[in-house]
């Protein structure tokens, strides 16, 4: 697995954990916070294809002024969350791509990416478009769809209503992609209902985590990457003690930030695997699950430290 680092005018290095961070002169978060918060978003924070309800836009409000940095943690890549970010007002670093990517949603930068090896996505590429297979792909350079992939309808949809600089870049790929003589490295590869000898496959392999992420979504990264090792080193750049980091999902992609976090909580709606690793169960995520967690129960925990 490789540790890439992205350019920057003048940077810093920090080593922490998995993760190599580089930023710029200038702090990434604009104040300092006693925890964190981070949440997954589709079926947590909002539905899918919509926009945060009002109620979880006040209680992101009301974590801010308790001193409480609130994050986004999300399957999606890193070009689908900047819309999000602005509206929330998010000033700390979003977990993209399961824990792939750590992105600065205010520079559009992704600054730290755990990405899979050249050789190794080539042949996983090679591989899936032999086999037909419903593959799109997260890069910093944009997102990438096969031939037979039928994501871009989403990524379109999340286009709609944003300014040209801001939308997220679209790139079709051949059958002869993986034999290009430079390729952008990857961090994620999302498969549409894959059959169940891909899926085994992909299971199987010693140098993959695959991971089900929604109804017929499958996430493949690089061995050992996951949400919860996100966030313990997200919480170790900031500063933020991880006694005091608290997680909210829904989802099995879930789990890791929830059973790693100090104070893991499960939507109503959760699958049965995130309810058994959380500290505490909400309401679904129709009946605003996310803020009634905050108000009842990580306000209050923070201000017993």
């Amino acid at each position: 697995m490789s540790i890439i680092l992205k350019k920057c005018d003048i940077f810093s290095v920090v080593v922490v954990k998995s993760f190599i961070f580089v930023y710029g002169a200038e702090k990434i978060m604009s104040k300092e916070y006693k925890a964190l918060l981070t949440a997954d978003m589709d079926f947590t924070l909002l539905a899918p294809g919509k926009d945060v309800p009002e109620g979880n836009k006040e209680a992101i409000k009301a974590l801010k002024d308790a001193g409480i940095a609130f994050t986004i943690a999300t399957g999606r890549s890193s070009f689908l969350v900047g819309k999000f970010a602005e509206n929330l007002e998010i000033d700390v670093p979003i977990i993209t791509s399961n824990g792939g990517s750590l992105f600065d949603a205010r520079t559009r930068k992704q600054f730290a990416s755990r990405d899979f090896e050249d050789k190794k996505i080539r042949t996983l590429l090679r591989y899936l478009l032999d086999n037909d297979a419903d593959a799109t792909l997260y890069s910093d350079e944009g997102i990438f769809f096969a031939p037979c992939s039928s994501r871009k309808f989403f990524v379109e949809g999340y286009n709609e209503g944003v300014e040209p600089a801001k939308q997220s870049p679209i790139i079709d790929i051949g059958m002869d992609f993986p034999e290009q003589e430079v390729i952008p490295h990857f961090n994620k590869v999302l498969l549409i209902k894959p059959n169940k000898t891909l899926y085994d496959i992909m299971l199987s392999d010693p140098e993959l985590e695959a991971i089900y992420s929604g109804p017929d979504l499958y996430d493949v990264m690089p061995k050992g990457t996951s949400k919860g090792d996100a966030l313990l080193s997200l919480a170790d750049y900031l500063g933020i003690p991880r006694s005091n980091t608290f997680a909210i999902g829904d989802n099995e992609n879930d789990v890791s930030m929830i059973s790693m976090a100090s104070h893991g909580i499960a939507m109503g709606n959760a699958t049965d695997g995130a309810k058994n690793a959380a500290e505490y169960i909400t309401a679904n995520y129709d009946s605003l699950g996310f803020a009634k967690a905050v108000y009842e129960f990580v306000i209050p925990m923070v201000e017993s430290f």
